[in-house]
């Protein structure tokens, strides 16, 4: 039904007879002649119907987003009308014949680029927003990403393998999404979180390298930029180093970024233990774009006669603060702003100190006489017209807070702002207290390998055993997380009593990795990035949803198709399930925005 694309026709081609087809984005009636630009997924194409020469009756019938076939014959453009816009305007095609494959209804947004609609009506109408050429252009770009990291893998020995969809409930953080089993009444499947427990059988299996584009579901509470669904490009490799896996995925990501940005990544990436991570910039994920880091002010601050400084202290809390570079600036009310922020994000309270040429402003100030103000300013860096943040908590309160401040406030970034700031962090604590502190929940999952010099810590003091996790961050966002596994039976259990799994409930819910590992599992790690944020950040997007096909909304709903939706009483009766009072009827759908 074609020969070419539109986005292929050029002068090479002039004078040779074409067939197109696709949809009609713009059409100019000059009375003899009718001008189309046609449109198909590789770019635009001018059609010229002339009066005398072309099936020009049906050409007057053509309105915007028609599907249509044409056959002509390739013609030069005249030089004053050549259009630079577009790659192929300095030709057009003189139209000998046409069929209209499908009328269109007048669509409810332009079909262009730049639009200033709501997401709701574009995600609504989805299939119509990615006939845009920008929604396109993301949807190549990250298939031709997907497809040179397929090959850069498989040229390093892994092989691709696909684990189920339908697998067991095990606590992995999220909520489950469970699928009710009709051979099995009152049994369930799950919907993987993560491929974890399959890519670590693969390892046992003998697979050494595998690599999939694994499909995740997690039910959890969702934030504007989260979706219940989502890809993960899922790595596991048995005698492995980490510096192995580290120079693996480093010259994968400078292969994406010089392919396709044409952007030369500096190598090797810097790395940051997590505690440095904090206690510099507040984030276990640092966007190291911004100047300024925070700084620990307790021996300073013990000297005030600040009293809430001096009780933090002796609790066993620290004092830290960043500067603000020309944040003296702020208002009154804007200062206020900000102690809410802090109290909003964990903080008791907040202290700010503008620096000024004659001294210190501060509601403070009278704690501290003039020279261990100055001390303080020369240790934060502060020059005159910035403004000092401080926060008295516990470390772990104090880093973030400011690290959220940091983030909020910005300052002056550093000179090429955008460029690609990749790291890794590394040595993450292996637990993390449970809400309450009764207990210890994993920071990363429960399968993470300790740090050896940390073992001896396991039992008597868990908060202070380091794992052997890390994340690859890039400008502030975690692109992907991994570690080394545990591959020993024994230091597994060990690992889930911490968490207060008892022998049988270890057994129950993980009694077929514990076998596995008795029939000579190998040592092996991995990593999971995600694609979709992967591509976001390729496509200089703010939005996941952006270079996602079929995307959620913030609430997890499908506009295009209504999903979720409640199911039939026949369906529900073979599944044994029965629903409360309260949810919605069968068949009825979530309201759809008109």
């Amino acid at each position: 039904m074609r020969t070419h694309w539109c986005g292929e026709l050029d002068r090479s081609l002039v004078g040779r007879e074409v067939t197109l087809a696709g949809w009609v984005q713009r059409r100019r009636d000059h009375g003899g002649l009718i001008f189309i630009d046609l449109r198909d997924r590789s770019g635009l194409a001018q059609l010229v119907f002339d009066k005398g020469k072309s099936p020009f009756e049906l050409a007057e019938e053509l309105r915007n987003e028609y599907v249509i076939g044409v056959r002509g014959r390739v013609a030069e453009r005249s030089p004053e009308n050549y259009n630079p816009r577009l790659a192929t305007g300095e030709i057009e095609l003189a139209v000998s014949e046409l069929k209209i494959y499908n009328r269109s209804y007048n669509p409810p947004f332009y079909i262009e680029d730049g639009l200033s609609v709501e997401e709701s009506l574009r995600l609504r109408y989805r299939y119509l927003d990615l006939r845009r050429p920008e929604m396109m252009h993301r949807l190549r770009l990250r298939h031709r990403a997907v497809k040179m990291m397929r090959d850069y893998l498989h040229e390093d020995g892994f092989l691709e393998i696909e684990t189920p969809m339908l697998t067991r409930s095990t606590p992995e953080g999220a909520r489950d999404y469970l699928v009710p089993s009709r051979l099995h009444p009152g049994s369930f499947y799950a919907l993987p979180q993560s491929p974890q427990l399959f890519k670590q059988l693969l390892m046992v299996a003998g697979a050494e390298r595998y690599y999939q584009f694994a499909r995740c579901f997690r039910d959890e509470d969702l934030r504007a930029d989260r979706q219940p669904e989502f890809t993960q490009i899922d790595l596991e490799a048995s005698f492995y180093s980490q510096e192995r896996l580290f120079d693996l995925v480093e010259t994968m990501m400078a292969r994406l970024w010089e392919e396709l940005l044409e952007i030369k990544l500096e190598r090797p990436f810097p790395r940051l233990a997590y505690r440095e991570a904090m206690d510099r910039f507040g984030s276990d994920k640092p966007d190291l774009r911004f100047p300024g880091e925070l700084v620990d002010l307790t021996d300073l601050a013990e000297k005030s006669s600040f009293k809430i400084f001096q009780g933090v202290i002796k609790s066993g809390g620290v004092v830290k603060g960043w500067c603000h570079a020309g944040g003296g600036r702020l208002s009154r009310r804007e200062l206020e702003e900000l102690i809410d922020f802090a109290r909003r994000e964990g903080a008791k309270g907040l202290v700010w100190m503008v620096r000024e040429e004659e001294g210190w402003r501060s509601p403070v100030a009278k704690f501290f006489d003039q020279g261990l103000l100055n001390e303080i300013g020369e240790r934060a860096g502060a020059q005159p017209g910035d403004l000092l943040l401080v926060v008295a908590d516990r470390w772990l309160v104090s880093c973030t807070v400011l690290g959220q401040l940091r983030l909020r406030l910005g300052g002056p970034r550093e000179q090429g702002e955008n460029r690609p700031h990749f790291l890794w962090v590394i040595d993450f604590p292996l637990f993390e207290p449970e809400p309450g502190e009764k207990g210890y929940l994993s920071n990363h999952h429960p399968f993470t390998a300790p740090l050896e010099e940390d073992m001896p810590l396991l039992e008597t003091r868990p908060a202070e055993v380091r794992s052997q996790a890390y994340d690859l961050v890039l400008n502030g966002v975690e692109l992907g997380s991994g570690s080394a596994r545990i591959y020993d039976r024994d230091i597994q259990q060990r690992l889930f009593k911490v968490l207060g799994l008892s022998d049988r409930e270890a057994e129950e819910k993980f009694g077929f990795l514990l076998e596995a590992f008795e029939y000579g599992a190998p040592p092996h790690r991995g990593i999971a990035l995600g694609l979709d944020r992967l591509v976001t950040m390729l496509t200089g997007d703010e939005s996941i949803r952006q270079v996602i096909a079929f995307p959620k909304t913030a609430g997890a709903t499908c506009l295009v198709t209504g999903a979720p939706a409640a199911v039939s009483r026949e369906q529900l009766t073979e599944l044994k399930i029965g629903v409360k009072a309260g949810g919605r009827k069968s068949g009825q759908s979530p309201s759809k925005p008109k």
